[in-house]
């Protein structure tokens, strides 16, 4: 049986379009070929799985971590070129501006930025002081802030560029010993709407993605300082994988969430339900 081509008639706002389906054509609204993003905390878990999809759906990956020897693993896997590392540790705050001014002029208009760099220490209340708040500040907040500055220039970045912070439900509900964690994430949250409707003028988007209990490095460190998982029974779907996580964050660095900005998007297996 021969496939044919045939019509189909779209309502416009103030007319009708027809468009001719063929067999060959697929519609990807999550293709990301040409465009240019930045992965934070590539060399593991969440962030090297995000690199490696994005990179599937045609991006030009720039990843980022301390790790220059997991950076060079990874970027072997994608094939150097249009991926490129640069070894960098975020907590320098005050170098960040010269590295995103480096990779725009290297590389081109920056299209999107994960940033999945992070850490999640457990400490109790009693032995939280001000420079394990201050560190994982550094880290899961103010760096994130700072690349959003620096990238949403209108010299580093193109209009209509996602930035997208990878965030946790802990910021909603957080347990016990994730005083500075839960804060740092929180912090994320109350960021992104500012910075979206600051940036909206020229299409750029801010979002954040509210995480449960993801099987990475950092859930068997969890495991290891004794974390109670009992307290995340409500996540009845299970727990993700870090290839779960790289579709959300491909899915809000895609066109295809053209309209969410300002917004936690909440993935989380069900846990705050």
């Amino acid at each position: 049986m021969r496939f044919r081509c045939r019509s189909v008639v779209g309502f416009g706002r103030d007319r009708m379009v027809a468009y001719n389906i063929k067999r060959d054509q697929m519609l990807n609204p999550m293709d990301m070929t040409g465009k240019l993003i930045i992965v934070t905390g590539a060399s593991d878990g969440i962030g090297r799985a995000a690199a490696l999809h994005l990179a599937m759906l045609g991006a030009k990956t720039v990843l980022i971590s301390r790790d220059v020897n997991k950076l060079k693993l990874i970027s072997e896997a994608l094939g150097k070129n249009p991926h490129k590392i640069y070894p960098y540790d975020l907590t320098d705050l005050e170098g960040i501006e010269d590295l995103i001014r480096t990779i725009s002029e290297e590389n081109g208009k920056i299209d999107g930025m994960v940033h999945c760099a992070g850490v999640s220490p457990m400490m109790p209340l009693k032995s939280t002081k001000y420079d394990l708040f201050h560190n994982t500040m550094l880290i899961n907040f103010y760096a994130f802030a700072e690349l959003v500055r620096c990238a949403g220039k209108a010299a580093n970045c193109n209009d209509g560029a996602s930035f997208l912070a990878v965030s946790s439900v802990s910021s909603v509900k957080g347990n016990k010993a994730q005083s500075a964690y839960a804060a740092s994430k929180a912090a994320v949250s109350g960021v992104i709407k500012p910075m979206a409707k600051e940036l909206s003028s020229r299409g750029i988007r801010v979002n954040s993605v509210l995480f449960g209990i993801i099987k990475t490095g950092m859930y068997e460190k969890f495991l290891e300082q004794g974390g109670d998982m009992s307290l995340w029974n409500g996540q009845y779907l299970g727990l993700g994988s870090p290839e779960d996580a790289a579709n959300v964050i491909s899915f809000l660095l895609s066109d295809a969430s053209k309209l969410i900005t300002g917004t936690d998007l909440i993935a989380d297996g069900g846990y705050l339900s």
